[in-house]
């Protein structure tokens, strides 16, 4: 097995399954779960918010 990933044209392909699959399912993490999306949604603004915002959505419990 170890001669087998010594070689660099095995060891780059083994290397890209890894990465693309790793790829994939943060993907499927991130968008998997309507809950998660939903707050996905709400924190998407926040750069855009004044103090004054984020401390009262704070108080309302969001």
């Amino acid at each position: 097995m170890l001669e087998w990933l010594s070689d660099a044209r095995q060891a780059k392909s083994l290397g890209l399954v890894i990465l693309f699959t790793t790829f994939c399912l943060i993907v499927l993490w991130v968008y998997g779960s309507k809950k998660r999306g939903e707050r996905l949604e709400q924190h998407k603004n926040i750069p855009f918010l004044d103090d004054a915002d984020v401390a009262k959505d704070d108080s309302n419990g969001k």
